[in-house]
């Protein structure tokens, strides 16, 4: 019962204050706060503080915390890049040796690759091969080469008849010449009427470097196919 007079009397206060201040804040001159009793001045003060506050909050405030959340992620992407390089520079060392490892094996590769010149020779070797074991050449055909960035490729149409040994023979002088060649699309039927002989079809492959001037010109003809595709 106590309890519930107290609030009562608290409220009636409350009343009593607000309508002192309605009764205040009425005929004042709005441009002269200075002449204002203090209770309407103290009551405009705190609520332009408010609003200058709020404004202050969400125009200033919430812009420096977004910042910060923006800051703070590229933090932790700086660091897991950091942490990148740094094992790359704990590597630098294996990486270099890797790359000169395989800069010996192209080189190596490159000295197997015959020039324009040369492919003469390295197809009269091809035949030689075949007939130094007694085989019978019914067909050596080279084809169009194919022209690809740093190298070419000549396709030959092999078919040669002679035992199996022979041919199994010549197979493995081919693949000890000192260039490049490849046998694909082997195919072996026996011969009919022909006791033992055996005819072997198959692509061979070689190989050639381009020289300078093919370089350049498949340099420039990527060059032109890019801008064209551009536009």
């Amino acid at each position: 019962m106590f309890g519930l007079s107290s609030r009562r009397l608290s409220l009636a206060k409350l009343a009593t204050q607000g309508a002192r201040l309605a009764a205040g804040m009425r005929g004042l001159d709005p441009r002269d706060p200075s002449s204002w009793p203090t209770l309407p001045r103290l009551t405009v003060l705190a609520g332009v503080s408010a609003a200058v506050a709020l404004a202050l909050w969400f125009g200033v405030v919430q812009g420096y915390q977004r910042t910060l959340a923006a800051e703070q992620l590229r933090e932790q992407q700086l660091r897991e890049e950091f942490r990148l390089k740094l094992g790359r520079a704990v590597n630098l060392e294996g990486l270099k040796q890797q790359r000169e490892q395989v800069r010996r094996h192209v080189a190596l590769l490159e000295t197997q690759l015959p020039s324009k010149a040369e492919m003469d020779g390295l197809l009269s070797d091809i035949n030689q091969a075949g007939l130094g074991r007694s085989l019978q050449f019914d067909l050596f055909s080279p084809g169009q080469v194919a022209v690809k960035e740093y190298y070419a490729e000549l396709p030959i149409a092999v078919r040669v008849t002679g035992r199996y040994h022979d041919i199994g023979a010549f197979v493995a002088d081919v693949a000890k010449l000192s260039r490049i060649v490849t046998l694909n699309n082997l195919s072996i039927q026996p011969q009919p009427q022909r006791d033992g002989v055996l005819a072997m079809e198959a692509t061979a492959k070689t190989f050639r470097y381009l020289d300078a001037s093919e370089v350049a010109a498949q340099r420039q003809a990527a060059a032109a196919a890019a801008k064209a595709a551009k536009k």
